[in-house]
This record gives C-alpha cells, structure tokens and sequence, in this order.
C-alpha cells in the first residue's frame, strides 16, 4: 500500500471552507521548497500551525498557559532549530501538545518558565491540527540537523498517539479522555482524526524524514492505521439504506453522530466529509469499500449541491462578544452566477440544510442564527468542489470500466 500526503491549511483569521480544503489535501508539506531555498528539509512551515496561530492571537482564552503580547517577533521558517526547541519546550509529559498557542513565537524568558512549570498537564489534544503537526516538524527538524533530543520527542508524540486510539480505530479530540466532555468523542471535526491518519500515511508510505523509525513501530503503527480506516468506512451515514456522507463527530462506543459544540449538531457534515474524501482519494490501489465509500459520498455530494446562492459580509454596528469583536455581518443573496455551494450540516433523515445556536436550537436558515455566530462561524462550505473537481481523475484512474 502506498500513503501520499496531504495538508489541513487554516487562514490566519477565519476559516474558509474553500481555503481550508485546498489547503487540507497538501496538509504535511513542512518541507516545501521556497525562492532561494533548495533544500528539502530546510524549513517548517507556518501553515499547519497557522490555526494555533489564529487562536492565540485573535481569540481570548483564560485558560492559557501563557497569553500573546504587543509586538513580539516570531521566528523564521528556516530556523529550524529555534523552532524545533520551542515545540519541546511545549511538550507534555505525557508526549502529546496542548492547543492555540504560536509556536514560533518568540517566547520571554518568562513565558518560557511558566511553559516549563506545566508539563505535568494532560491538556494534550488532536484539535486544531495538534499533536501530529508537531510530531512532523520534528522529524524535519531531526531529518536537518540530527539532534536526536529530536528524534526522541517525535517518537514520543507517537506513543503517545498510538495510545490515545480507541479499540474500534477512532480518535477522541483529546487525551487523557475527558469523561462527560464532547471531546472524548470520535473526532473528524478539524481534521483532528485524518491528521492523525495521514501522519501515519506518511510515515507508511516511507517519507524519508520518517526514516529512523524501526520496524516494530512501523508494524504497530500500520496495524493502528488499518483500525483508523475501517472506523472510518463503519462512520459513513446511511440513511434508510443510502450512504451519504460523515458526521463531525461520533459516540466512541456505538459510533453514532453525536453532538460536538452546542451549535454543532449531529447530522451529515459536508466541509469534514469533502477533507475525509481527499484523504480517501489519496491512497493508492484502494480496496473496494474505500471505492464504495467515496462514489458514495461523490454521489451525496452531488445530490446536496445549492445553486444560485451566494453568502455576502457586509459591514454591520461593531459588536464585542465573548469571542470576538464583530464589525461584519452574513447574508444570504441570491445569485445565478455564484457558483455550487453546500451548507455545512445537513439533518439527518431529512436531509435539509441545518444551522444551529450556541443554545443547540436548531434553525434551518442563515438568518435565524445569531449574528455572533453567523459572523463567527462557517455555515456555508464551498469544500466538496474539490472532490468533485478531482473524482474524474480518480474514477478513471481506479474504478474500472465495465
């Protein structure tokens, strides 16, 4: 089996479906090569990082270890090193990296020794591209410079991933589970789950930065990636018989549609599912039931589509939220020239366009979500575009013609 690469990119302020998709499918590309640079493993790139990024910047959170200040630089892409050392300094015991903070800031001597002072926490989480980020920036940054504090820290990580798998394959949003907490959850939202999975891909498909990996390790982590993928095909809803596409998230033990965030719904979730699609369509010689799976979701896809709307910002009364401060507002138009869009949720059974309140009433139009939220959060996703755009390909390189 061969494993090909893909990566989860974020924009530095909001989440655009179409962006975070595009970005998704090239998700582990640390070691792209820039103007004047040749080689390949001598950078690690902001952009996997940049939903960390986002949250420790623009979003005020309590709960931080330690908090953004005024002006403060950041390292280079090509300071390795620098870089590597601030994602250990950030490393818990338990080898797994808590969210939302800049790792390539340039940290106080302060902030450094309050880092330090907590890494006994168990904050440790796949969301918001966690945990397997760092674990591939390290094997970049072992692979540059051969310090095997390095090589040590990302072998960690994977222990640490390999531990935190539940039986059936799934991946919960953080471990230590947290009991009563949505978070222990099977978790596709954020692309928490495929992360993981295609950091295994990865390592599976013999990217050389992988290379100091040994075969007993390998073996455990192909017998956890085969786990992954049949949880995986065992997720996709099928709605009195139709298969259709996957949930945000999953009850661990039944592997039914849960609740996530009290505005995210159990229901048929189009922006996780196109990222989970891509991810599908990367592998090479697919089995039947990943076939099956994905001409399934490309069908849905298809049957889903919204045509003639378009979603507007427009400038709105500056409002400050416990989130944010909002200067703008969403609007649905109508447009015949806009182009194939698909709401996020979709409810279950019905099958209708589904939003949702921080009060988890559901609504099933743009305007009857409050504004905080609908300036706040991506209703709207233009991701399943890129499977469809990519299905021909695939479907004549991988299902014969009968």
């Amino acid at each position: 089996m061969r494993f090909s690469a893909f990566r989860n990119k974020t924009t530095l302020l909001v989440k655009t479906s179409l962006v975070v998709s595009l970005m998704f499918f090239s998700f582990f590309g640390f070691a792209q090569k820039t103007k004047g640079i040749h080689s390949p493993y001598s950078t690690i790139d902001y952009e996997p990082f940049q939903d960390n990024t986002h949250h420790w910047y623009d979003i005020a959170d309590k709960h931080n270890m330690i908090n953004a200040l005024p002006a403060r630089p950041r390292y280079k892409q090509t300071e390795i090193t620098n870089i590597a050392n601030n994602i250990l300094l950030f490393q818990k015991n338990n080898g797994g990296w808590p969210k939302n903070y800049d790792f390539f800031a340039i940290l106080t001597p302060e902030q450094k020794n309050t880092v330090k002072a907590a890494k006994g926490e168990t904050n440790t989480t796949f969301d918001n591209g966690n945990t397997y980020t760092q674990i591939a920036a390290l094997a970049i940054a072992f692979k540059a410079t051969g310090v095997e504090k390095y090589k040590t820290a990302c072998l960690r990580g994977l222990e640490f991933v390999l531990k935190a798998q539940y039986k059936n394959g799934g991946w919960p949003q953080y471990y230590p589970i947290e009991k009563d907490n949505y978070s222990s959850h099977i978790t596709f939202n954020d692309g928490a789950m495929i992360g993981v999975m295609q950091l295994i891909k990865d390592i599976l498909d013999g990217k050389p930065q992988y290379a100091f990996i040994d075969s007993k390790l390998r073996e455990r982590l192909e017998s956890a990636y085969n786990k992954g993928m049949d949880c995986i095909i065992k997720t996709q809803i099928n709605d009195a018989g139709k298969p259709t596409a996957w949930c945000q998230q999953y009850y661990e033990v039944t592997l039914q549609p849960a609740w996530a965030r009290k505005f995210e719904p159990p229901s048929i979730c189009n922006k996780e599912s196109a990222e989970l699609v891509l991810f599908l369509m990367s592998i090479d010689h697919p089995k039947k039931e990943i076939i099956d799976a994905i001409q399934n979701a490309v069908a849905w896809f298809d049957e889903s589509i919204i045509h003639n709307t378009r979603v507007k910002t427009i400038p709105a009364p500056r409002v400050q939220t416990p989130y944010k401060v909002s200067a703008t507002d969403k609007v649905i138009v109508i447009d015949s020239t806009a182009p194939a869009i698909w709401t996020r949720y979709y409810e279950l059974k019905t099958h209708r366009p589904l939003f949702c309140n921080r009060d988890s009433k559901v609504v099933y139009s743009l305007a009857e979500v409050v504004r905080e939220r609908r300036d706040g959060y991506g209703f709207y996703t233009y991701s399943p575009q890129q499977v469809l755009d990519k299905y021909p390909a695939w479907k004549n390189k991988w299902v014969a013609v009968k």
